[in-house]
């Protein structure tokens, strides 16, 4: 009986560590953090980033000077930022002075992390390039950059970084098809990046005004703001300005075609 019960205590005690290991990657005390992500990403980008530009001909950049920076997130902002997972994304920028930034001052990457402490990456292609691009001696290469592995040290430091970016509001409706009583919704979706978006939305169907509408929005979130006049009949267009207090937004109007039921 003593014999089957060291047996088992040892069992228990193998099984306890193996879910402390299994919890230390995977659960909420997993080494996959954002402030460990938000560390190597810029590393191993700026490293090919550079090798990128060497096959491209040119040597006016170096890792350091690119002076990238990145704020990462996982899933929005009611999920932890921790653990391994295709749902991390990741906004980073650099100074290179033949690739400006956007207006919004950096690129969305998606970053799939594994649970061995290590992540594959892929950026925007106007800023990073497609998968394919040209030598400087004419040859078509693999681009190092469209799509890129890196990886962390699991105990290397995870203090904040403190980097931060504002999220980009976008208009996501294409047409605008009025509803019964001639109104019209605006879809709107807010990106990933610090404390969300708000701020008003105005609307001009020629020299009509059809109202000033505020939002508020999470981010990683969508909405659908409605507009409280109706669209003049034969209307051809509406143009909507963005006014954003919080997050940033296109500075040119969007202009959408009206279509009637």
């Amino acid at each position: 009986m003593r014999r089957i019960l060291t047996a088992l205590v040892a069992a228990l005690v193998v099984i306890g560590a193996l879910t402390a290991v299994a919890v230390a990657r995977g659960g909420d005390n997993s080494t996959v953090t954002r402030a460990r992500l938000e560390r190597a990403l810029p590393v191993a980008f700026s490293n090919l980033y550079v090798k990128q530009a060497h096959v491209e001909g040119r040597h006016d950049i170096t890792p350091k000077s690119l002076h990238a920076k990145a704020m990462c997130d996982k899933h929005g902002p009611d999920v932890a930022d921790v653990g391994p997972g295709g749902d991390w994304v990741c906004l980073m920028s650099w100074k290179d002075p033949q690739v400006p930034m956007p207006p919004e001052g950096y690129g969305k990457f998606e970053l799939n992390v594994h649970s061995n402490d290590c992540f594959t990456a892929g950026g925007p292609t106007k800023l990073t390039g497609y998968l394919e691009m040209t030598a400087a001696d004419g040859r078509t290469v693999t681009n190092p950059v469209f799509e890129f592995d890196g990886c962390f040290d699991p105990t290397g430091d995870n203090t904040p970084t403190g980097n931060s970016f504002p999220s980009l509001l976008s208009v996501t409706s294409t047409t605008l098809t009025p509803k019964q009583d001639g109104t019209v919704d605006l879809g709107l979706g807010c990106g990933t990046g610090a404390e969300g978006c708000a701020g008003t939305v105005t609307a001009t169907a020629g020299h009509t005004s059809l109202g000033t509408v505020p939002y508020d929005m999470k981010e990683e979130a969508t909405a659908s703001l409605p507009f409280p006049t109706a669209v003049p009949r034969g209307t051809k267009e509406v143009t909507f300005t963005v006014h954003p207090t919080r997050g940033v937004a296109s500075s040119s109007p969007s202009v959408l075609p009206v279509t009637f039921g």
